[in-house]
């Protein structure tokens, strides 16, 4: 799938192009999913920190198997199952990556549930457990909780050992949330969420608040949240940027911290380490696995995108060039 022009999904178009030169210490796979993220969307909008030089290919995760390695290529092998992670690059058939850039497939784990696990979770790790101290006991509310990184940060927040309260706009996300472990749900379109929130908890409030949502949400959670905790922006879902209020911040005694999974791992190598092996850890273990709600083929792109940035994704959205 190639973007030549920023905008809405429909803009772009799938193009055969030529098949990329394998360099020395890469390596070639073919690609049978890939992940449909809420930052592809924006950056094929031009919305997105990272504005790659057009035409691009978006995707920013994907899986598949080891087709060839170029000289010097440790690691892999041809036929091995793996996961990819890019910037952008994976709405292809294809993908020419470093060994670094690959993750062996979980053994229980289909391509598509491999295309879709590692943003998220990596994001809900690294915000739950390397921003947001999550402790075992501690009350953790999640918005947008039917979403792809609102579902996995209520599936790691139950294994943390959180009471998790799960935020959605419909009962059918709620159902999806308590799935995957949500003790509580709030149907914000039903009831405000911070009064819910406050009668929950006996009017103590969150200890730690996950937010992709932004907005009034993210506003609306400073009303709720308890003293000392920690509100995680992880995202504008709501495509409006929350305007922080110092005094309620200095009331609450509480933190407004920034989640950055992949940018956090650039810039320490050994924190992204250390979250990958864990959630590996768990996904071997049987406990984390991303829930796919819908497939796609690649042409069905825009379709997939929409779901995405018209909130109505429960779980993952995954693309697929098989068949």
């Amino acid at each position: 799938m190639v973007c030549r022009e920023l905008g809405p999904p429909e803009l772009m178009a799938v193009e055969e192009i030529p098949r990329k030169t394998l360099g020395h210490g890469q390596i070639r796979v073919r690609i049978r999913a890939a992940g449909v993220n809420f930052p592809d969307v924006l950056m094929a909008a031009g919305l997105y920190q990272l504005k790659p030089e057009r035409p691009f290919t978006p995707g920013f995760e994907g899986a598949g198997e080891v087709v060839e390695s170029g000289p010097e290529a440790r690691g892999f092998a041809a036929g091995d199952r793996v996961i990819v992670h890019q910037r952008f690059g994976c709405y292809a058939d294809e993908a020419v990556v470093e060994p670094a850039q690959l993750e062996p497939l979980p053994a229980d784990f289909s391509f598509a549930e491999g295309a879709s696990f590692l943003v998220a979770s990596h994001t809900a790790y690294h915000g739950l457990v390397q921003r947001g101290h999550l402790g075992r006991g501690e009350t953790l509310l999640v918005h947008g909780a039917a979403g792809g990184v609102g579902l996995a940060a209520v599936e790691l927040g139950k294994i943390l050992g959180a009471t998790v309260i799960a935020t959605a706009s419909s009962e059918e996300k709620l159902a999806a949330a308590k799935s995957r472990g949500a003790d509580h749900g709030i149907n914000y379109e039903a009831e405000p969420f911070p009064e819910a929130v406050k009668r929950l908890t006996g009017g103590a409030g969150a200890d730690v608040i996950y937010d992709p949502v932004g907005g009034a949400v993210f506003e609306q959670s400073l009303r709720c949240i308890a003293f000392g905790g920690r509100l995680l922006t992880v995202g504008f879902a709501s495509g409006t940027l929350p305007i922080v209020k110092a005094n309620l911040v200095l009331i609450k005694g509480c933190s407004v911290v920034g989640v950055r999974a992949g940018e956090a791992g650039r810039r320490n190598p050994a924190l992204r380490k250390a979250a990958v092996e864990a959630l590996f850890t768990l996904a071997a273990a049987g406990k984390l696995k991303p829930h796919v709600s819908a497939v796609f083929p690649l042409e069905r792109f825009a379709e997939a995108m929409r779901l995405l940035s018209d909130r109505k994704a429960i779980g993952r959205v995954v693309l697929t060039t098989e068949g």
